[in-house]
């Protein structure tokens, strides 16, 4: 996922894909623990698309209030 893809996206609707990235994680971790996870790399993207998010939606909300 892109910065630029989330920037044009409306506060509702990072929270929605940060809702949907976070189940994921927790299914992978899920998967992680039992040994059925096989595309590892997908745990360290997911991380850092919510951390991507996290910091658009904070950076919408500071540009709001000034």
């Amino acid at each position: 996922m892109k910065a630029s893809d989330l920037t044009t996206k409306t506060q509702d609707e990072l929270t929605t894909e940060l809702g949907a990235l976070k189940k994921e994680q927790f299914n992978l971790r899920f998967q992680r623990a039992t040994g059925q996870l096989e595309n590892t790399s997908r745990v360290k993207e997911i991380r850092r698309d919510i951390a991507r998010i996290k910091t658009i939606a904070r950076q919408k909300a500071a540009t709001a209030k000034a």
